[in-house]
């Protein structure tokens, strides 16, 4: 007997079309394995793409990509579709320096359509390439996969909205496993399970599915069911019908998204329709991979393990905290004397540090789900109303709710601290998850203080700081473990705008935020042993920058800032916009992320590459000082 796998000969998703429903299920345990092999070993987001690979499967079978479009929400699911589409043979090097990205990724296979990696923009670009599409009178199939967390976002009820006025051909895939991040919350999730276990619901639909059927063929029936949603026979027929046909949307009973042969005959049929159709597929996170069934949350992005047990490899050597712990150890200490504090996240809870809290505090603990906007809208509210909230995001994702940032807490100048965690350089994710923008947008921010500590000790004194000076306050702190420095058994309330030196020295003064305060040092030894003396400073403060600080900067012969964060308008440029201000001319170099987006790869590594670790911050400093 052959040792040859079915998905060793797949070349491209044509020889898909060649396969019986018995042997792409055959094809989805070898898929399943493959994908368990390699990220025990690169780590990645193991449970989404286990639960999906019926449906990329299916999929594939029927559509002639790359003409036709297959648009994945955020993408983590998407391996399958790598291993189907020519990259079977690279897929050891997913998510490592130089390799395949954990995401979709349009430069790196024609395959893939946009660049994923946040939430709830498929349906947008999905609608967008289905009428660019009828612009230019082809024939394409558009499909988004989206799942249930993802659809509660705010951008994807917008492109609903515009999807059932469009009525243009789209199918959109539901795809159904109560998780995202976290476990799932909110109003839609509670109809999506109404959906999944409703007998009236699916005997009612089937119904009237039956009736159209038997009157024409399945596209038209299809496609009237959907333009007669607003009708009121349909209320009386179907009193629980799903919000989506509600806009227009036709949307078909649940059906089992691990059944190959079920999805192919509903996708046959919704692929012919000439509406916008929602499928609903329930898939189970982990599928066939019993520890990333038994605990998806930790599945859902991991780091190399062992696939027997499930468990992390560690790597030997002792540990200091991480930041994301010590913030959660620290908030809830706070909330212990603060009865005012509320912490908020959107479908991270663990993520975020905050299972502790949620534990402790459930009436003051809020999960809005994938909804950054409105978890910061609802927050200003809180504030409004005497509260203390405190909105723990990830920096990547923080992104989406600065307009809320800006209009409902800073420029009512409300009581809300924002923890920015996964700031900086994250390592594998890649470009959509690094967290390199915060510094920029949240000190162009009227009212607003920023704090970037340098240890996880200095993170303690800037949460207490920013929970007692209140207002909007920004605290931005990195991805993993901590300096290993001891935590203060009680917490500091830091001077406004008032660095510290960390090392004296005469020739050149390194003006450093954050984690690169470590980095600074470790130049500053290598600059000492080339002959130049060099002071470091711990910045703390993004804004209100330590104006004497830089005073005292400037009677060197070099200022150098150094931040994990893009050049433009960050730190760097505030400290130059001081200088300035002052009247100092003193020759200065800014160094930070470059204007280009930062690839995937470990943080040691990318941080050398962008000349942010000691050995690059040293041969610039010297390169720089030498020319003067």
């Amino acid at each position: 007997m052959s040792d040859k796998r079915i998905l060793d000969i797949i070349a491209s998703p044509a020889d898909l079309k060649l396969l019986s429903n018995e042997e792409l299920s055959i094809l989805a345990g070898e898929i399943r394995h493959e994908i368990v092999t390699t990220t025990s070993k690169t780590g990645g987001h193991v449970a989404s793409s286990l639960g999906a690979v019926e449906i990329i499967l299916a999929l594939h079978s029927l559509l002639d990509c790359p003409k036709d479009k297959i648009v994945f929400d955020v993408g983590h699911q998407a391996y399958a579709h790598k291993l189907v589409t020519g990259r079977l043979k690279d897929f050891g090097t997913l998510r490592t320096y130089g390799g395949l990205s954990g995401f979709p990724k349009p430069s790196e296979s024609p395959y893939d359509v946009h660049y994923s990696g946040h939430a709830s923009d498929s349906l947008s670009v999905a609608l967008g390439l289905a009428e660019a599409r009828d612009l230019a009178g082809t024939d394409q199939k558009v499909v988004a996969l989206i799942g249930d967390a993802a659809l509660s976002g705010g951008m994807a009820f917008e492109a609903l909205n515009n999807i059932g006025q469009a009525q243009t051909p789209m199918v959109i895939i539901l795809n159904d496993n109560e998780m995202s991040i976290s476990h799932n919350v909110g109003a839609l999730m509670k109809h999506l399970g109404y959906m999944r276990a409703s007998s009236q619901y699916r005997q009612a639909r089937d119904n009237v599915q039956e009736h159209l059927e038997s009157s024409g063929p399945v596209g038209k029936a299809i496609t009237n069911f959907g333009r007669s949603m607003k009708e009121s026979m349909k209320q009386f027929v179907i009193p629980h019908s799903m919000i989506f046909e509600q806009l227009g949307i036709v949307c078909t009973a649940p059906i089992d998204g691990h059944n190959i042969a079920q999805l192919r005959e509903t996708l046959r049929a919704v692929l012919n329709a000439d509406g916008p159709v929602l499928m609903h597929v329930v898939t189970r996170k982990g599928q066939g991979y019993m520890p990333a069934v038994r605990n998806p949350e930790k599945f859902h992005g991991i780091a190399p393990y062992n696939i027997a047990t499930g468990e992390v490899i560690k790597s030997g050597k002792p540990s200091a905290p991480k930041y994301t712990s010590v913030f959660g150890k620290a908030l809830v200490a706070e909330a212990e004397n603060n009865a005012d504090i509320v912490a908020i996240t959107a479908a991270m809870k663990g993520g975020t540090g905050l299972d502790e809290f949620a534990e402790k505090f459930p009436e003051r603990f809020v999960d809005t789900g994938i909804c950054e906007e409105h978890a910061v809208g609802f927050a200003g509210g809180l504030a409004a109303n005497g509260k203390k909230p405190v909105v723990a995001l990830y920096s990547t994702f923080m992104q989406r709710a600065v307009d809320q940032m800006i209009i409902n807490v800073a420029l009512p100048k409300l009581d809300v601290v924002f923890a920015i965690d996964r700031a900086g350089i994250v390592g594998a994710d890649g470009p959509t998850h690094h967290g390199v923008f915060d510094l920029v947008y949240a000190r162009m921010v009227p009212n607003m203080r920023v704090l970037a500590p340098s240890n996880e000790a200095e993170l303690v004194h800037a949460l207490h700081t920013a929970l007692a000076m209140g207002g909007p306050f920004a605290i931005r702190y990195p991805r993993g473990e901590g300096e290993g420095v001891p935590l203060p058994e009680a917490a500091d309330v830091l001077p406004e705008g008032k660095g510290r030196v960390v090392r004296e020295g005469d020739d050149v003064a390194i003006l450093a935020f954050g984690r690169m305060v470590g980095q600074a040092l470790g130049a500053a030894d290598t600059l000492a042993e080339q002959g130049v003396s060099a002071r470091v400073v711990d910045m703390r403060w993004v804004k209100p920058l330590d104006v004497q600080a830089i005073q005292a900067a400037a009677e060197t012969k070099l200022v150098v800032t150094v931040e994990e964060g893009v050049i433009a308008g960050g730190a760097g440029e505030g400290v130059l916009g001081e200088m300035a201000r002052m009247g100092l001319h003193t020759p200065a170099l800014s160094l930070g992320i470059q204007d280009a987006f930062v690839t995937q790869g470990g943080v040691g590594q990318l941080l050398h590459e962008q000349g942010l670790d000691a050995e690059g911050i040293a041969a610039s400093v010297q390169e720089r000082y030498r020319a003067l």
